[in-house]
């Protein structure tokens, strides 16, 4: 297997595997690469996503790039649920400004299912949103992967 079609660690997962997997996602993510991102999912990837069914890695390019056109200053913190053979359940916080620039702080649950080459198939996001003033917010890093001593959602009482 090729390094492009697998994405270690692979499943199944233990808990140090499954909480190394979830930070990979995170720090993906934090670098609003949508193209960057998707690799990580398979060509026929399902999602749900609020209330949006998507499948397939270009639907997913378009999908985050009108997410992070409209959630600017984007920052998430991802944290391990459970784990169990090839799923993984996570919990999630993220901050960002619309452009009317007003601050929201998005939590939610995510439900992952991966291949047995590491890649995900089968995401189901339920996320809802607050509103928050700029003075609430708790993820001030620069832009990009969260640094490895910034606190996770527990240490931060979320």
């Amino acid at each position: 297997m090729s390094a492009e079609q697998s994405r270690p660690p692979l499943p199944p997962f233990d808990g140090e595997t499954a909480a190394q997997k979830v930070r990979a996602a995170e720090d993906a993510w934090n670098t609003r690469d949508p193209h960057k991102v998707s690799l990580a999912y398979t060509e026929d990837s399902s999602w749900r996503n609020r209330d949006l069914f998507i499948t397939g890695r270009a639907a997913i390019v378009d999908f985050l790039i009108v997410k992070w056109g409209h959630e600017l200053e984007y920052r998430l913190i991802k944290e391990l649920w459970a784990h169990e053979g090839n799923r993984l359940a996570v919990r999630f916080a993220y901050e960002w400004q619309d452009a009317a620039g007003d601050w929201f702080r998005s939590h939610g649950n995510e439900n992952w299912e991966f291949a047995e080459n590491g890649l995900m198939r089968v995401r189901m996001a339920s996320i809802n949103d607050q509103a928050i003033g700029e003075d609430d917010r708790l993820f001030r890093w620069p832009q990009g992967p969260r640094p490895a001593d910034h606190p996770g959602l527990s240490e931060l009482g979320l």
